[in-house]
């Protein structure tokens, strides 16, 4: 399959978020990719990087105009898409990823699990956790998981996902330059390599509120290394992912034994 990842810098305005994110995924049909996956709160500034403030101009649900452009760009485009948003389902606030299929379906919605709350990402002011867990979804390309930002370095979200049969996982975040890029890389190639999967996460880049986030999207390998590292520049990334090789990857090296709970 052939994936696209938005490693996209974020504007105050929804509706020009919007408009990139609709320009991205014609970009990316355009260069035949099956599904565009973008980074964490695509469509606002990042605002868990203040203490608890009104950010309801942010927040959306399945229905919001936003969500139907993207689901329309879908079907227009014959594309899957993986957008992150700030999404209210029943009066709850979350942290979510849809799966949108080439007709504008959604497949299904991921929403963080674990929350954190530090400086910069005060994510427990906006946030409820998620009360279903870690899902894959059935895509013809192979099965597809989502781990959203902090959950990543939980080592349960990724191998909950691989027990599930997973080949891929999307990993959309908001990484920052003070941060340790070299252990977030080691992180996810460990896991890629621990379960057996391929892993894209997409960062976010630019500078808001005086934070600069660093790009380096990647995808890593079910051997652990790395596919594909962008730099910290705004970019579309296209990269090829051979996901019928993990069947005899798994096959030579069945550490991750799918058939017996709790392994």
């Amino acid at each position: 399959m052939r994936i696209a990842m938005s490693q996209m810098k974020m504007e105050e305005s929804v509706e020009k978020n919007l408009n990139k994110t609709v320009a991205y995924m014609r970009g990316a049909m355009r260069k035949g990719a099956d599904v565009i996956m973008f980074p964490e709160l695509q469509l606002s500034p990042f605002f868990p990087i203040h203490r608890k403030q009104s950010v309801d101009s942010y927040l959306m649900n399945i229905h919001s105009p936003e969500i139907e452009t993207i689901k329309e760009a879908c079907r227009k485009m014959g594309i899957y898409a993986s957008p992150n948003v700030y999404l209210d389902i029943e009066g709850k606030r979350y942290d979510a990823s849809l799966l949108i299929d080439k007709s504008g379906q959604i497949v299904g919605i991921s929403k963080m699990v674990h929350i954190a709350q530090a400086k910069n990402f005060y994510e427990q002011d906006y946030y409820t956790p998620s009360d279903d867990g870690f899902k894959v979804y059935d895509t013809p390309f192979g099965k597809i998981g989502i781990v959203i930002c902090f959950d990543r370095h939980i080592p349960v979200s990724i191998h909950s996902c691989a027990k599930q049969g997973v080949h891929l996982i999307l990993i959309p975040t908001a990484n920052l330059t003070t941060e340790n890029i070299e252990l977030y890389e080691w992180e996810i190639r460990v896991q890629a390599f621990q379960n057996t999967v391929y892993i894209a996460m997409c960062n976010r880049t630019g500078t808001e509120n005086g934070l600069t986030f660093c790009g380096q999207s990647l995808i890593a390998s079910p051997d652990g290394e790395i596919l594909y590292r962008a730099d910290g520049n705004e970019q579309l990334v296209i990269a090829d992912i051979a996901l019928e090789s993990i069947f005899n990857i798994r096959k030579s090296r069945p550490w991750l034994d799918l058939s017996t709970p709790g392994s």
